[in-house]
């Protein structure tokens, strides 16, 4: 409390001090006069004061909404305990009316329905004294004979209230005779037992309910209980003066939670008996709040006393002290003067232990910070302005790359082409490979500019990283060249990971490619794997990476290292430190666009002469691996005509797809956008065996128009294109069962994806003809028994 006293006294004195003050203190003139003094005293009793009144009311505010929770939590339990007391007594009773009827159906089936069953049965001594009501009814629902202790029933009225249990196949209800309420059980008997299935009549059995019964339920928390049949309150252990008011407030109202009767507020609940009956039978809670108001008020007086002695009690503890801590500020105020003025080096004076002495060292430390903190600024601008680059460079690389790689599709699809109706000797083949290669080379590098802003469409399976690795060590031994020494140490037990398994090489590659450069004089490469639980411990040492269970690929080497500045920027596209023309500067861009696309983040520890480590942490996960396989090779000439759709909105891309596929033996369907697709579906009238769309259109996305398409033909494989990944989407992943094409493609690799996708058709008809021609012999009924075992229909 007395530090933050000294706080209040300090800063007010800061928002406006006196120039003169400030040099007075800061040359040990003499001090302000008492004049100023008892001003800064004043300023701290008037915001104690405020302070405290507003905590006070505050409490205040706050106790009196806990006691009105309370209130309420406390009248929901009791209204609770009533309710489940009355369905367990309801139940209790229903028992024993569901036993009554069932003697009493028995006796009339007995005398074949005879209407002195009834009167004979009232009479009897075994008859409980809870069953004010018996009643025969014949199959039509006619009241033959009737039998009520309680009070008169009309017939009428009953037969009313039969039909509509008839209606809902009721055979527990409650009847409102239009006087009393009952609860009844009713049971049928028949006339031919023990086969039962001539209905002869029915027999019903009820009891009314009485207000000395909801007397005796309310008395177990002091509550009102009343029973409503629709809007009519019919039975009630309120006054009957009040049962009015009651009845018209709660005709407004679903369920009761504020009901004012007779200048008494109420809380209330209801629980409804007849759930699906119209009108419904109602159970109706109320409890006062009068005694809780009454001890709320009581509490605020008891807290309203305390926060006056408390504020008494401060403002005189705050004058006391205030000439103390006042004197002490002198040297703190200089010191804040020359803070203003831009002075870190004035002298502050921080003699003694108390508060003020502390705040005036704390007041040092604080200009220290600042003062670092001034210099850190510039730095974190930079990093700022940095990352603003970072963040254009890659929507501007993910804005250029889907026209630039449609450019290129069409650049190399001419191009192959041409080279097909050209001989290696003429004069054009030469530069037709030329036009081919400068095209591949810049598919490359728009991939790498991909990978950098995480806008590349990836294909992720879960993966073993040590048997990826180890299919790799062939093309990995090539690259190393004979005086560096490398070595590969697996985790044993190491757990599986979901990633692209083409763009987890790339990674290893780019790695182990840099590796090598660090080294021109040799040395050491060791490529490791782990299981890691990033926890708190470890976090402290690897800040970039959240805490959760990873697989660890770790690259490490004994080359010349890098400097702070330089570890700094490696990943910043088109940073390189190689020799002109020796390097892209997009290898380690394009690693830690892979890894974050991936979900896995990126540790980088180096130093001068003393090589490099990098670890990539990539989330593990539970499922089985999925065996990675190279895509084969199928033949695409020879077609069955199939149908194939194209949806692409570039006309170039469109068009050159299209040759390749009619050249092919394919019907070809061609739309420039997903809606354009469909609405020529729909006029096709014909089957559609193949979709082959570009992932990123205007209005409709290409997985969009795969849906669509399915539901008018669910077989309908889906190939997609596409040359980057939509920047605003939220991940690049395509959907399982589906293939995908990267633009720029050639004509051979657009081919074998079609014929790809379609081999699993072909295979399904296939066998579903086989089918057909096993049963083709047997009789008609056992094949349609057959299909429908199968589950599906055969489609010839």
């Amino acid at each position: 409390m007395c530090r933050t006293d000294t706080v209040a006294i300090v800063w007010p004195v800061i928002k406006k001090p006196s120039s003169k003050s400030i040099v007075c203190y800061g040359l040990g003139r003499p001090r302000p006069g008492k004049a100023s003094i008892l001003k800064l005293r004043t300023k701290l009793l008037s915001s104690l004061v405020l302070v405290i009144a507003g905590l006070t009311c505050a409490t205040l505010l706050v106790m009196h909404h806990r006691a009105e929770l309370q209130l309420e939590q406390q009248v929901e339990d009791e209204a609770r305990n009533v309710i489940l007391t009355f369905q367990v007594v309801q139940q209790q009773h229903q028992i024993a009316l569901n036993h009554t009827a069932d003697l009493l159906a028995t006796v009339a089936s007995m005398r074949n329905g005879d209407v002195t069953t009834i009167a004979d049965a009232g009479e009897d001594p075994w008859q409980s004294p809870d069953c004010d009501l018996l009643a025969l009814a014949d199959h039509n629902g006619h009241i033959l004979a009737m039998h009520t202790t309680g009070g008169e029933f009309p017939i009428a009225v009953a037969e009313v209230m039969l039909r509509r249990s008839g209606r809902t196949r009721e055979v527990n209800a409650w009847w409102y005779s239009g006087a009393r309420l009952y609860q009844v059980a009713i049971q049928p008997f028949y006339g031919d037992p023990p086969s039962n299935k001539v209905i002869s009549g029915v027999v019903i059995a009820g009891r009314g309910i009485g207000t000395q019964e909801l007397s005796d339920l309310g008395g177990i928390s002091s509550t009102q209980v009343a029973l409503r049949y629709g809007d009519n309150i019919v039975v009630s252990t309120i006054p009957a003066l009040k049962r009015v008011e009651l009845a018209d407030q709660l005709r407004d109202q679903a369920a009761p939670e504020q009901i004012q009767i007779d200048e008494e507020r109420y809380w209330g609940s209801l629980k409804v008996l007849s759930p699906g009956l119209n009108p419904p039978v109602s159970l109706i809670v109320l409890k006062s709040d009068r005694e809780a108001m009454a001890s709320l008020a009581e509490l605020n007086h008891m807290l309203l006393g305390l926060g006056l002695l408390a504020l008494l009690a401060a403002g005189a503890l705050v004058f006391a002290i205030c000439d103390r801590f006042t004197r002490p500020l002198g040297s703190l105020l200089g010191g804040v003067g020359a803070l203003e003025k831009g002075d870190y080096d004035y002298r502050l004076e921080s003699r003694g232990s108390d508060e003020v002495a502390q705040l005036t060292r704390a007041f040092g430390r604080m200009r220290s910070t600042l003062q670092a903190n001034e210099a850190q600024r510039q730095k974190l601008e930079d990093h700022l302005r940095r990352s603003q680059k970072m963040e254009a460079i890659g929507r501007l690389a993910g804005g250029v790359a889907h026209d630039f790689n449609n450019l290129l599709t069409v650049i190399k699809g001419h191009t192959a082409l041409m080279l097909e109706q050209l001989q290696p000797g003429d004069a054009l083949y030469s530069g037709g490979r030329q036009i081919e290669r400068a095209a591949d080379r810049a598919a490359s590098l728009t991939r790498q500019l991909l990978a950098f802003c995480r806008m590349q469409v990836l294909q992720p399976k879960v993966l073993d990283v040590n048997a990826l690795i180890s299919d790799m060590a062939k093309m990995l031994t090539r690259l190393i060249r004979a005086d560096i020494l490398f070595s590969f140490r697996p985790d044993d037990a190491l757990g599986r990971v979901k990633a692209d398994p083409g763009q987890l090489e790339q990674v290893i590659l780019n790695f182990t490619v840099n590796a090598v450069d660090a080294m021109p004089e040799g040395g050491t490469l060791t490529i490791e794997t782990q299981n890691i639980t990033v926890d708190e411990a470890v976090a402290r040492n690897r800040p970039v990476v959240p805490l959760g269970s990873y697989v660890m690929l770790a690259v490490t080497d004994t080359g010349c290292g890098m400097d702070a500045q330089t570890k700094a920027r490696i990943f910043e596209p088109f940073f390189t430190t190689k020799e002109v023309g020796k390097g892209t500067g997009l290898g380690l861009a394009t690693v830690y666009g892979v890894i974050k696309q991936s979900g896995g983040w990126i540790w980088v520890e180096s130093e001068p002469g003393k090589g490099t480590r990098f670890e990539v942490y990539l989330p593990r996960v539970m499922e089985a691996e999925e065996r990675v396989s190279a895509p084969a090779r199928m033949a695409a000439a020879a077609t069955r005509g199939e149908t194939v759709m194209i949806a692409e909105d570039e006309d170039a891309v469109r068009d050159l797809a299209s040759s390749f596929l009619k050249s092919a033996g394919y019907t070809v369907l061609s739309a420039r956008s997903g809606r354009e697709a469909l609405e020529s579906a729909m006029r096709w009238r014909k089957p559609i065996h193949l979709l082959l769309t570009d992932m990123v259109m205007a209005h409709m996305r290409g997985p969009e128009l795969a849906e669509e398409l399915r539901r008018l033909y669910p077989r309908i494989q889906t190939v997609y294109m596409s040359g980057y990944h939509d920047y605003a989407s939220s991940d690049g992943e395509i959907e399982e069962g589906s293939l995908f094409v990267q633009k720029p493609f050639s004509r051979e690799c657009l081919l074998s994806a079609i014929a790809q996708a379609l081999n699993g058709v072909i295979v399904e008809e296939q066998q579903a003809l086989s089918a057909i021609r096993a049963v083709a012999t047997a009789p008609m009924k056992a094949s349609r028994r057959s299909a429908r075992r199968n589950g599906r229909r055969l489609v010839v």
